[in-house]
């Protein structure tokens, strides 16, 4: 995710039920380029985009196209079945 000469920043990423196969190994200190989104994270890191049913920036419900700046803590969810 890291881009040559661009700064860095750290975000931890959580990848949870049947996208937990796509989590970095280092997961808890993902370094960015502050200015890329969630989107961009999740591409980088192999995820289909199409299974992504929440994310979350700190606890709060946000969007893919969410633009991250570092120390965030992402939380990213599939659709969940039941009934």
């Amino acid at each position: 995710m890291k881009a040559s000469s661009a700064p860095t920043s750290n975000i931890e990423i959580r990848l949870f039920a049947s996208l937990q196969a796509y989590a970095p190994p280092n997961a808890k200190e993902l370094a960015i380029s502050p200015g890329h989104t969630v989107r961009d994270v999740l591409t980088a890191l192999g995820v289909p985009l199409e299974e992504v049913q929440l994310v979350f920036v700190n606890g709060t419900k946000k969007e893919m196209d969410t633009v991250l700046t570092g120390g965030e803590r992402v939380g990213v969810f599939p659709p969940v079945g039941g009934g």
